[in-house]
């Protein structure tokens, strides 16, 4: 009696075990699109009713706070790695790097040289630990981080039709298990192109805002029709902010110094000591243009850097100067668009991030979410390891998921 009474408990507690496991273990699949552009306040500015529902049944950060520079490439880079721009190593969307003898990176570059970047995207650190992965198209998603790239990608163009993208990422998801990814990322670039060209309360600015709304509700109704269980989390790399033509800051104007060479990116300006030069001045240099300022813009203090992580590295500036909105440096002409980014953290540059699916809680508002906390975050939901220190430690994201839905 006895006997059987213990093979009883042995074969319950095997169950159950079982069981926990199985449950412990429910695979979950992530979907990651950037809608490049779309400010923090858009979807109810612009009338975006969809996203805003999808908020609703999911979760929503009122505010996405990028990384220093608020610019595309190294905020989407960030995202992915869970790193730090000096990190990860793409400091702008175009810099030089003192190493290289001020040889230059410009966007997509590390196609064709993988050493501009660093760290472990999470398609890779999908593909590490047996997992397939996918992307069309997310800045650098070409290139051959840690010697491999996704499973399955594009090669970026601009002119790729956006419905798509769309169709790709089911197709995707409707292979075979063994084939289909447990992590898919794509890019969407409209609603930051027609915030450029317009500005952020431009009609077209609305209708492209509005294009993409349709275009998420059709992806997040398709996802959902999916066997597996799928969690479909949209984010955007900054915000945007209107400009002003007229109160440009011509470069050619500033103090020049043949030492140095000035790289233009917008509202800043990345000063690099010339590989030649026999008598380069760097204080000397930042005390003349801190002078010839007159409000216009500011000389970046060493403490003012390290507050921005951007102190560190031979790819940032000797010398950072920025504006703010909505003055722009320019080459001598004055700039043909009316909204931009890359300035210091305001209101203006904070991004959006909506995520809903099993892993997530439903009716859930966090104030503000650090892009940096998205990696790690993501990575406990498809049940993988860090396998390098990162920059996001996932507290102001971790709030958002149900716990009993990560994989251990």
């Amino acid at each position: 009696m006895m006997k059987q009474w213990i093979l009883k408990v042995i074969a319950l507690c095997l169950l159950v075990g079982i069981s926990s496991t199985a449950f412990a273990a429910k695979e979950q699949t992530v979907v990651l699109v950037s809608i490049d552009g779309l400010r923090w306040d858009y979807i109810e500015k612009h009338g975006a009713e969809n996203l805003k529902a999808m908020a609703e049944r999911g979760v929503r950060g009122q505010k996405l706070i990028p990384v220093y520079p608020t610019k595309t490439f190294p905020n989407h880079i960030s995202i992915i790695t869970g790193l730090l721009p000096v990190n990860h190593g793409i400091v702008d969307n175009s810099f030089c790097d003192k190493a290289r003898k001020n040889e230059c990176y410009s966007m997509g570059k590390a196609l064709g040289d993988s050493t501009w970047v660093k760290g472990i995207p999470l398609w890779n650190l999908a593909k590490m630990q047996g997992l397939k992965s996918a992307t069309y198209f997310w800045p650098e998603s070409d290139a051959l981080f840690n010697g491999m790239t996704p499973d399955y990608y594009y090669h970026y163009s601009k002119y790729s039709d956006y419905q798509r993208r769309v169709d790709q990422i089911i197709q995707w998801l409707s292979l075979p298990k063994a084939q289909r990814p447990r992590f898919v990322a794509s890019y969407f670039s409209l609603v930051d192109s027609m915030g450029h060209e317009f500005g952020p309360d431009a009609p077209q600015t609305r209708d492209a805002v509005k294009q993409l709304d349709e275009l998420m509700e059709q992806l997040q109704t398709r996802l959902s029709k999916l066997e597996q269980d799928v969690n479909l989390v949209i984010v955007s790399d900054h915000g945007m902010t209107s400009i002003d033509p007229e109160k440009s800051i011509d470069t050619t104007t500033l103090p020049q110094d043949k030492n140095f060479l000035v790289k233009n990116t917008g509202p800043r300006l990345l000063i690099y000591t010339q590989p030649d030069a026999k008598n380069a001045d760097i204080k000397g240099y930042k005390a003349r243009l801190q002078k010839a300022a007159n409000g216009r813009y500011t000389v970046l203090t060493d403490a003012q850097l390290a507050a921005y992580h951007y102190n560190k590295g031979t790819r940032v500036g000797d010398i950072v100067v920025q504006t703010t909105a909505p003055a722009v440096f320019t080459n001598g002409k004055k700039p043909m668009y009316l909204g931009t980014h890359g300035y210091a953290y305001t209101e203006d540059m904070a991004a959006s991030l909506i995520a809903v699916g099993p892993a997530f809680k439903q009716g859930v508002s966090l104030e503000k979410v650090n892009n940096l906390d998205i990696y790690p975050v993501l990575a406990k939901v498809m049940g993988l390891k860090l396998l390098n220190k990162v920059d996001g430690d996932g507290k102001t994201l971790m709030p958002a998921i149900k716990q009993k839905m990560i994989v251990h």
